[in-house]
C-alpha cells in the first residue's frame, strides 16, 4: 500500500476531519465568547466602582501588569467552562447513561436438551451436537 492510500485512508476516517472542525469551532466559539467579556461582562463589573476592568494595570520597575485583561480571560474561561459543561458534557453523559441502562441484544440461547449456552444462529449443540 502506498503512503499516499494509507494517508487518504486516514484522512478520509474522519479523525482528521472532526478534529478540523472541533478546532474552528473552538476558535469561532472562543471569539464569541471573548467577546461577550469584553463587551458586556466587564463594563457590568466595572459599574459599582466606575472602573473600566481594560485599563486597570499596574507597572513595577518598569514592567506594566494588565490585571484587568486577566480578570477579563478568568472570566472567558469560566463563561466557556460553564457552557461547555452544561452543554456539552451534561447531555451526552445522559445520552450515553441511557444506552448503557438499554438491554443488550440476546446474544445466545440455551440448548433444549443439554442446558448449555450456545450462540443465537446456531442450528446444531457443540456440547452434546443434538440438531436445534
Amino acid at each position: 500500500m502506498s503512503i499516499i492510500k494509507e494517508f487518504e485512508d486516514f484522512f478520509i476516517k474522519g479523525n482528521v476531519l472532526d478534529l478540523a472542525v472541533a478546532f474552528i469551532m473552538g476558535a469561532a466559539f472562543n471569539a464569541v465568547v471573548t467577546a461577550l467579556v469584553t463587551d458586556i461582562f466587564t463594563p457590568l463589573i466595572g459599574i459599582p466602582g466606575h472602573i473600566n476592568l481594560n485599563q486597570v494595570t499596574y507597572t513595577l520597575n518598569g514592567s506594566t501588569f494588565l490585571l484587568g485583561a486577566f480578570v477579563n480571560s478568568v472570566i472567558a474561561f469560566l463563561s466557556i467552562s460553564i457552557v461547555v459543561f452544561f452543554f456539552v458534557i451534561k447531555p451526552v453523559s445522559k445520552i450515553k447513561k441511557k444506552h448503557a441502562d438499554a438491554a443488550p441484544a440476546q446474544q445466545t440461547k440455551t440448548c433444549t436438551y443439554c442446558l448449555s449456552n450456545i450462540p443465537l444462529m446456531a442450528t446444531r449443540c457443540p456440547f452434546c451436537t443434538s440438531q436445534l
